[in-house]
């Protein structure tokens, strides 16, 4: 298993010098891309591209978050640690949408 430190890690030794050149609105573009390819892989039912599109999904996260130097795992802790941000409960008793 692999940590969201370690995911951001890894993205920023691979791919920082990249993602700082196509700059915040270009990496954000390529994150909207890639959940549309997941949408597809949903649509589609394929198991291998949906594992493969979630991957990308959280690799081009993970570029944004490095160009906007946000410790993803420290902010997904202080919004949902372990209890839905809105009712406060943990499970979430919200009513759906």
């Amino acid at each position: 298993m692999v940590s969201l430190r370690e995911v951001q890690d890894m993205m920023k030794n691979l791919y920082f010098d990249r993602d700082q050149k196509r700059g915040q609105l270009g990496t954000y573009n390529w994150l909207k891309d890639e959940f549309e390819e997941l949408g597809e892989a949903l649509s589609e039912n394929d198991e291998k591209a949906l594992e493969a599109e979630f991957a990308d999904v959280i690799a081009w996260l993970a570029s944004l978050a490095n160009l906007k130097n946000i410790d993803l795992g420290k902010a997904f802790l202080a919004k949902y640690n372990h209890f839905c941000p809105k009712c406060k409960s943990s499970p979430c008793v919200c009513a759906p949408k």
